[in-house]
């Protein structure tokens, strides 16, 4: 009786093989939105209230301090960063890593070509989206 209990209990309150999918599609859209440019995928990634942080290093003091990125910013990124097609080689790297996968909420590694981004991700009124980014570089050296 407590096993089909627990069965149906982890069917009803766990992640499903959709929501898994649908977390890896988001945390490729955002990073895909920058290859090809588009706003539209960037936007439909990103929760409105999204903050993308990363630390960097004060040229004049030679202090660490946090730079933060909003939605708002990160859709004109997708829109103007790799118009030009030379920001990103003919076959990008993005390796999506679902790192811990609940009922509504995910934290996900994207491993793409030059940088390291942990997402937080949330299920919001049935739709994914990503509200937390921490990101740095491979290479320290270049913040």
């Amino acid at each position: 009786m407590c096993f089909i209990f627990l069965l149906i209990g982890n069917t009803t309150l766990g992640q499903t093989k959709q929501d898994s999918l649908a977390i890896k599609q988001v945390a490729l859209d955002y990073i895909e939105s920058q290859h090809k440019p588009n706003p539209t995928q960037m936007e439909r990634a990103l929760h409105p209230r999204m903050v993308k942080r990363t630390f960097w290093k004060d040229k004049l003091t030679g202090k660490d301090y946090v730079r933060e990125t909003t939605t708002e910013s990160m859709i004109l990124l997708a829109e103007s960063y790799n118009k030009t097609g030379n920001k990103f080689p003919a076959s990008p790297k993005k390796d999506v890593i679902l790192l811990d996968v609940s009922e509504r909420t995910a934290s996900v590694k994207l491993i793409a070509d030059e940088w390291i981004d942990y997402m937080h991700i949330v299920k919001i009124n049935g739709t994914w989206k990503i509200i937390n980014v921490l990101w740095q570089y491979h290479d320290t050296k270049q913040h």
